[in-house]
């Protein structure tokens, strides 16, 4: 673990293992954080924090520049230790390192134009000084699937607004962050603003943060059902806290649409990481008059990508993360099928080593089934028909979820409708992909607080102060 900028034991030499899941073998053994590791690095914050406040915001958007670049120049290093950990195919490794390092150029632009105004009061007696701080000591936990731009994507804004950290990566795939730690202290980020403490006790390290009167906010991204409980522990202190969190993202095929152009969009959005992601679709609902060319045309397609070990250059559909995420994705579709749902492809977990499930699609899916409610964080498509535009809207709302939305139609107005009614954070018009650093990624409902990247991502890490200045003509 890294904190105070040294790089330590755990106490009492406490380690885990990591492990790949195409082999189901061990990688490494990494330190192992206890709750007194956990509050040693938020001392290592809080004491370095004031004096990384006040430093200038050019300092710290060269820092993220320096490290932008190295980033990007140790790529291949960082896709490989991506799919080592997690799993993915060596090519979606290479893609999320260049989405990582751009949080890191992005927020590196933004240290930069954190403003306030100064205006006078409407009675003339005032002038009015409103300025921003960085909100202070902040707990960031981060999730396995991304594990580079998950950790970029809050550390950099954090960086900008001048707020230190304790990052607490997922006990799955920690290696990532700790290089990541490695190339931001080279890039010359001062010790104590970034403290890192992988563990094997998540619950017992994070609580003893968030019991801390000297944390000021958390950020987390997660299942909702983690989320929670998180959002109940930082009401006793009240804290600033981000949340980004489960989702259900429906994806729209209207009858005008381009079939050819929605089925390789579909295969983006559901299965990008494998599925893993909570912005993949989770249910494709389609209009009943192309329902059958789409089901067939993503079946195809679906059949002919390649699964095996990501560090294959020829594999395309890497293992889940381990087994009990692939037991959970068979359970979700043999509900399905227990309910009448066909299996086009796929459908049941490929034997041998490593935790693979194949690309699968189910079409007559009964609208009771379980995969239709819950996050399937798998490469399962679930196909349902809609028959008005009404339909399909009601259907894309009816879940407690709210992340991102995904619509394929060449009606203009239509498109600007589905703008307004779709309960999402995010919607894709015509693409199988939304997340950008330039745009705010969020959802509503319960699929989370806040949002992360964009000209927003910076503001919450500041907090607004306000200062009345007598009238100087008085």
């Amino acid at each position: 673990m890294y904190y105070g900028g040294q790089w330590r034991d755990a106490q009492g030499a406490r380690t885990f293992q990591v492990f790949d899941p195409a082999t189901e073998l061990p990688l490494a053994s990494v330190a192992d954080a206890t709750p007194a590791d956990a509050r040693a690095a938020l001392n290592s914050a809080v004491v370095a924090q004031r004096h990384w406040a006040r430093t200038a915001p050019r300092t710290r958007s060269e820092i993220l520049r320096r490290a932008f670049e190295a980033v990007t120049a140790r790529a291949e290093e960082f896709a490989a230790l991506i799919t080592l950990e997690m799993g993915k195919p060596l090519a979606e490794a290479r893609a999320e390192v260049t989405y990582s390092a751009e949080f890191l150029r992005w927020f590196a632009e933004e240290a930069v134009r954190a403003n306030g105004r100064f205006g006078t009061a409407p009675d003339g007696k005032t002038r009015l000084l409103v300025h921003k701080h960085p909100v202070g000591p902040t707990l960031l936990i981060t999730p396995w699937n991304f594990p580079l731009a998950m950790a970029t994507r809050k550390i950099a804004p954090a960086v900008a607004a001048g707020c230190t950290m304790v990052l607490k990566p997922a006990a799955l795939t920690p290696l990532t962050s700790l290089l990541l730690t490695r190339v931001l202290a080279d890039a010359g980020l001062p010790p104590g603003v970034l403290n890192v403490i992988p563990t094997s006790s998540a619950a017992e390290a994070v609580s003893a943060i968030i019991a801390d009167p000297r944390l000021r906010k958390l950020s987390f991204t997660g299942s909702t059902q983690v989320g929670r409980r998180l959002l109940a522990e930082s009401a006793t202190q009240v804290l600033r806290t981000s949340m980004e969190l489960g989702g259900n993202a429906p994806f729209l095929v209207f009858d005008d649409a381009d079939i050819d152009a929605a089925v390789e969009g579909a295969i983006v959005a559901k299965l990008r990481n494998m599925g893993q992601a909570c912005t993949a679709a989770n249910r494709f609902l389609v209009h009943e008059s192309v329902a059958t060319e789409f089901s067939d045309k993503l079946t195809e397609r679906m059949a002919s990508l390649v699964v095996g070990s990501g560090s294959d250059p020829t594999t395309q559909i890497g293992p889940l993360i381990d087994e009990g995420s692939r037991r959970k994705v068979h359970d979700l579709v043999l509900d399905a099928v227990e309910r009448g749902a066909v299996v086009r492809v796929g459908g049941a977990p490929l034997p041998g080593p490593g935790h693979f499930y194949p690309p699968t699609v189910l079409t007559d899916v009964d609208p009771g089934s379980r995969l239709l409610r819950e996050e399937i964080f798998g490469p399962v498509a679930p196909i349902i028909r809609f028959g008005t535009e009404d339909e399909a809207i009601a259907s894309a709302n009816s879940t407690e979820y709210g992340l991102a939305a995904y619509a394929y139609t060449r009606d203009t107005a239509r498109g600007l409708r589905l703008m307004e009614e779709l309960e999402t954070g995010m919607l894709g018009l015509n693409v199988g992909v939304v997340s950008n650093p330039a745009a705010p990624f969020g959802g509503v409902k319960q699929s989370g607080l806040g949002r992360e990247g964009g000209f927003e991502g910076i503001e919450e890490y500041l907090e607004i102060r306000y200062t009345a200045v007598s009238d100087p003509y008085a």
